[in-house]
């Protein structure tokens, strides 16, 4: 093949979230021309999509933001430890005013089809609109967990009310004040969401199928000290993102085992750390919690019984108990009042996997086996198809027309997360068996990689970067033997996203690289540095 004409972009990006602001920065220094395209009317990923009450991100401020500009970390100015969403969005359009980014962003354009053109080298882009672009490197930066799930529940569309899944809450708002509020799901986005709702509605009903460990959040305000202390060590606090197994900027424990340690000094130091809050008393405490089954086990029933600290009635904390599967197997989410929400007299729980499973949607409300519901709102939040969603959503085809949805059909197959054997230029940020971790983090080294990869083509001479099948094959080996090797492989007591398990049309697979973050950061390192031995690179003219 030849080429023929020249792309009318040299990148076309899916995803106007962290990824694709990063992804411009990064474009632009290496001279390329990009367009970014995101179905919302605004930017922002995530945090435009996700306006439900209480929304707001588990990871403390000063980490979970870009860092490609030392002005820019410097200037923005973060109000609280774990801003919301409105503060989130606020931060990236200060990103992409500062910058000048707009002019390279299409919103209120989806795209429903990303075609490799084999005679030709690049990709055809489509939108719904029916417009065409093409371009010679297609990326997608739609993020992990961007496409809802929406459970196959008898008379769906029936309800007469407003009903609808929590990552597609009303732009212009909703008024839940007086109303009778029923949530289908009981994970990280329903314990953000259950205590900001239940202090007006009327009453709120919250259909739980698996109760979560979940850990303090503790909150607190953006002091000018802190602040000052932040900014002035923000090359020390990147480096620690950097070289942390989960891309946060913490401290490690450096070998302290529950195992090596006196029981009572092992509760000593698991005291110290609860009230301090955030994802700390994980990584914070002890090396062995996340492998050793019996450290595990004993921090577990730490944060059970810490739970039922807080929950008044014994029937409903028997409830909220986490059980048959191991701490941190499914990802726990942070506590802002959501135990104290079901104290009050107008919230209810409902145990839908043994006591009451749901029949169906009603025209007024939810019946379950026991009991008939009524509400005035209904909402699905019910978590997403993690990693892949995005991506099989819409028609992408590599070689021979494959489509990659079908190409995924039992195996989520990638290399290191961001190659896919017989998708020739095509890139994704934090795709299949990446690492789960601080998305920030893992986002910018996945663009860094990228663009070192792009550079390579364009300072060389090569049209097509092809990824090798053998080194896909490879990195799909080593995810699977490093899960193996941790407390997510407990076959069917971990029913978690993370492993696709939340979709009952596809079986769980290894969606997520457990060999640590930084670890995976190492890899891309030493595969830049080795000039990409995982794809071949070819001329075509």
């Amino acid at each position: 093949m030849a080429l023929q004409q020249q792309p009318d972009f040299d990148v076309i990006a899916i995803g106007a979230g962290f990824a694709g602001l990063a992804l411009i920065h990064h474009i632009r220094e290496a001279g390329l021309s990009v367009r970014v395209f995101d179905k919302a009317t605004d930017i922002g990923g995530t945090w435009t999509w996700n306006r439900y009450p209480g929304a707001a991100s588990d990871s403390e401020c000063y980490y979970y933001c870009l860092t490609f500009s030392k002005e820019l970390l410097q200037e923005w100015q973060w109000s609280v430890r774990y801003p919301g969403w409105e503060e989130n969005l606020r931060y990236m359009h200060f990103v992409a005013d500062k910058c000048d980014m707009w002019r390279d962003i299409q919103l209120n354009t989806e795209i429903v089809s990303a075609d490799y053109q084999e005679d030709t080298g690049h990709w055809l882009i489509k939108t719904a609109q029916g417009d065409a672009y093409t371009c010679k490197y297609f990326i997608s930066a739609m993020g992990m967990i961007s496409e809802p799930v929406v459970p196959s529940i008898k008379g769906i569309d029936s309800f007469k009310g407003p009903c609808f899944h929590s990552s597609r809450w009303p732009e212009e708002g909703l008024d839940y004040a007086g109303k009778r509020v029923g949530i289908i799901g009981a994970g990280a986005t329903t314990v953000q969401m259950l205590p900001v709702t239940a202090e007006t509605a009327e009453s709120v009903t919250v259909f739980q199928r698996t109760a979560n460990f979940i850990m303090p959040a503790v909150q607190k305000t953006m002091t000018p000290e802190w602040e000052k202390e932040i900014k002035e060590n923000y090359n020390e606090i990147i480096a620690k993102c950097r070289n942390h197994v989960f891309g946060m900027a913490f401290d490690s424990p450096v070998g302290r085992t529950i195992e090596d340690t006196p029981p009572e000094e092992v509760q000593k130091i698991l005291e110290e750390h609860w009230p301090r809050g955030s994802f700390r008393f994980v990584f914070e405490t002890f090396d062995d919690l996340l492998t050793n089954p019996e450290s595990n086990r004993i921090a577990g029933e730490f944060v059970i019984n810490k739970m039922k600290e807080k929950v008044n009635d014994p029937e409903i904390a028997e409830m909220l108990t986490p059980k048959g599967y191991p701490f941190f197997a499914k990802r726990p989410p942070l506590d802002h009042g959501y135990y104290e929400a079901y104290n009050r007299d107008n919230v209810k729980l409902v145990d839908i996997a043994e006591r009451e499973p749901l029949v169906e949607i009603t025209e007024t409300g939810i019946r379950t086996t026991e009991n008939d519901y009524e509400f005035d709102i209904i909402v699905f939040a019910t978590g997403f198809q993690a990693y892949t969603g995005a991506q099989e959503h819409l028609a992408i085809r590599g070689r021979n027309g494959l489509l990659l949805r079908d190409k995924w059909e039992d195996v989520s197959s990638s290399i290191m997360g961001v190659f896919v054997a017989d998708f020739p230029n095509m890139f994704m940020i934090t795709g299949p068996q990446a690492p789960f971790a601080n998305l920030p983090t893992s986002i910018e080294q996945n663009v860094i990689y990228i663009l070192d990869c792009i550079k390579k083509m364009e300072g060389e001479g090569f049209d097509v970067c092809v990824p090798k099948q053998d080194a896909e094959d490879e990195w799909v080996a080593h995810t699977a033997e490093i899960h193996a090797q941790t407390l997510m492989a407990q076959g069917d007591k971990v029913h978690s996203w993370m492993m696709g398990a939340n979709l009952k049309n596809r079986k769980p697979r290894v969606l997520i690289y457990f060999g640590g973050a930084n670890v995976y950061y190492d890899k891309m390192r030493d595969s830049a540095a080795a000039g990409f031995p995982e794809v071949e690179f070819a001329r075509t003219a």
